[in-house]
């Protein structure tokens, strides 16, 4: 790869806790939990062991046209939306015939996604069941496909050099980050929308989970069940929106005077190669991702000043996560985890908070880890509880693990 550097000039959000970055970052800082009783039709229907969810502070409905949004499936909304803010927060515009910010041939778009649109499919095989044939959307495939929300995006804003869907479970927004880097140092694009959406908060998502025995069941108190690094964790809690930023090259973002949030300046890929849901028990994988990217940046482990964690409030996998922290980086860095305000995003966690870290970086300040009250003792780490913490950062990571082993972390420092 080249020597450019690649910087976030713009971010983009919809989330539990509020339908833009600003909304979403105040209530991290504030403490506020995004999580739940399941609002929907078919709460009643099924007799799930979970009724909570961190669903969307702001409907989609709200922010798209309501022909465009049927068009649609909700993960791919929740893109858009995303997309579109952080565009506007980078100071471009939405292109036409007569205007574009960015050369077509040189823009590109990386959003990652999970699962994609599994509800269109589900809701669509109820209606060939019901009603047969004529009732099924002729939109159906370009609704469920995972690559759905990148390309709707792509098309909007008439990008050209490019528009990928990494696929990698819990990890796939920090993918997509990743791979837009990759972009823009190999000389492919000078401009990529980057990031990750999810919305399959269903009842057979939600039954598979249960039956896995991974998600909380908390249902008596919905906004303290996300408990990152609590001794009284018992699972995640399923949520959705998403995240996106704009990737720059850093000499064209000063060309432009455009603000500058943060250097992407590393990250790391690696698999487990071990299991289908369960981490390596060594955290070899977690380890190894976290070395590349301080390797990548040029820095040392000591030059990392805090991680988000991944942290998404089982039993086993925050302990595993802790001590790979420990053993990638040390004792003294500050950790938080956002999932315990967010809930567990999934495709678009990762980008979620990268977000979050890019702005504890910007701000110096970093948001306290929500329910966090008994800290697990195998947890031997600094986890910032209680209140937000000042911190003058120099460099910060933030951690994505899916299903399947996929381990990606994302290296943030200030702007150059």
């Amino acid at each position: 790869m080249s020597n450019i550097d690649v910087v976030i000039t713009g971010m983009g959000a919809t989330t539990p806790l509020g339908g833009d970055v600003a909304s979403t970052w105040d209530g991290l800082l504030a403490g506020r939990s995004g999580i739940g009783p399941l609002v929907a039709d078919w709460t009643e229907q099924f007799d799930l062991p979970v009724k909570i969810a961190a669903q969307l502070a702001q409907d989609p409905s709200e922010r798209l046209p309501r022909v465009q949004a049927r068009r649609l499936d909700r993960c791919e909304q929740v893109a858009v939306i995303a997309a579109r803010e952080a565009w506007a927060d980078a100071g471009f515009t939405v292109p036409d015939d007569d205007h574009q910010d960015v050369e077509p041939e040189r823009l590109g778009v990386t959003i990652g996604t999970g699962v994609g649109g599994p509800v269109t499919l589900v809701n669509q095989f109820e209606l060939l069941r019901e009603h047969g044939i004529r009732k099924v959307s002729p939109l159906t495939v370009p609704m469920l496909m995972p690559n759905g929300p990148a390309a709707h995006v792509g098309i909007e804003l008439k990008a050209r050099a490019g528009v990928h869907s990494p696929a990698s479970a819990c990890a796939s927004g920090a993918e997509g980050i990743a791979a837009g880097y990759e972009m823009i140092r190999s000389g492919r694009a000078d401009v990529v929308v980057a990031g990750g959406a999810e919305a399959c908060i269903h009842p057979i998502t939600l039954a598979g989970f249960a039956q896995a025995r991974t998600v909380s069941t908390r249902n008596d108190d919905p906004t303290a069940a996300s408990r990152p690094f609590d001794s009284d964790r018992d699972g995640f809690v399923l949520g959705e929106g998403s995240g996106v930023v704009i990737l720059e090259r850093a000499d064209r973002a000063k060309a432009r005077n455009a603000r500058i949030y943060a250097t992407l300046a590393g990250f790391g890929i690696t698999s487990d190669g071990y299991h289908i849901t369960g981490n390596h028990p060594e955290g070899i994988g977690q380890i190894a991702a976290m070395r590349a990217a301080i390797t990548m940046a040029g820095l040392s482990a000591s030059d990392i000043g805090h991680v988000n964690a991944h942290a998404t409030s089982t039993v086993v996998g925050d302990i595993g996560e802790a001590a790979a922290i420990r053993a990638a980086i040390g004792e003294h860095t500050i950790v938080t985890a956002s999932k315990g305000a967010l809930g567990h995003l999934v495709g678009g966690a990762g980008a979620v908070e990268g977000i979050a870290t890019i702005l504890a970086l910007y701000h110096g300040l970093i948001p306290a880890t929500l329910n966090l009250q008994n800290q697990d003792p195998k947890v031997d780490l600094d986890i910032v509880a209680g209140e937000p913490r000042k911190a003058e950062l120099t460099a910060a990571l933030s951690n994505s693990f899916g299903f399947g082993g996929h381990n990606t972390a994302l290296l943030f420092t200030p702007a150059v």
